[in-house]
């Protein structure tokens, strides 16, 4: 699994298909772990091992596999297209776990169809510069079974590195899963200044505050 599933620049939810089991990999993105930056040079030289990982993390027939692996790896190309675009990932031998997003304003075509949804002091923060989208975070399944204290730390080296006041995700409703996970990471859902629950929406905005 790939967390979160996150919406995408055109504004449909991605999915997650279960593809092959593949090799498990057991380092923790924190312990014993080096964890760095990749250019956007790096990312494109590098996109189809971010894809198997992805893959890794998945499970169900080849053709979902296939197909959710393309999908993946389109919206992770777009992604780095954009201002403030940042992708960390955690290796030894191997590549063991990566998260990525990028830096956002109040306005422009991600916050399309959010109207009444997103309060004000999300707003605010976004307006300052000082909001950044944490698009997608992928570590395999031992790992976070192993790591639960540790997995999420590479969301919030991502913050930590722009500076940012607040990570935001934007997980479908539907998936109760990423939802309860994430929060078990220290997200909670995101209000006006006090992370309360939001209004009904096509999805839930869960915020991760520096430091939590």
């Amino acid at each position: 699994m790939a967390l979160p599933a996150l919406r995408p620049a055109r504004g449909r939810p991605r999915t997650r298909a279960q593809g092959p089991p593949q090799r498990e990999r057991t380092s923790s993105p924190q312990i014993a772990d080096r964890i760095h930056r990749l250019t956007r040079g790096q990312v494109a030289d590098r996109l189809q091992e971010l894809g198997d990982l992805y893959a890794e993390t998945s499970g169900g027939d080849p053709r979902a596999w296939n197909q959710a692996r393309g999908l993946f790896l389109s919206h992770l190309t777009a992604d780095a297209r954009r201002p403030g675009f940042s992708l960390l990932i955690a290796e030894t031998t191997v590549l063991t776990g990566y998260a990525y997003g990028f830096s956002t304003g109040g306005s422009g075509p991600w916050w399309a169809g959010f109207d009444g949804h997103v309060r004000g002091g999300l707003l605010r923060r976004a307006a300052s510069g000082r909001l950044f989208v944490v698009s997608g975070i992928v570590v395999p399944p031992r790992v976070r079974r192993e790591y639960r204290d540790h997995v999420w730390n590479l969301a919030r080296r991502l913050l930590a590195d722009h500076l940012a006041a607040l990570g935001v995700a934007l997980v479908d409703v539907r998936d109760s899963r990423t939802v309860e996970t994430m929060r078990s990471w220290g997200w909670r859902y995101a209000g006006d200044d006090s992370l309360q629950a939001v209004s009904p929406g096509p999805f839930r905005i869960l915020a991760l505050a520096p430091g939590t």
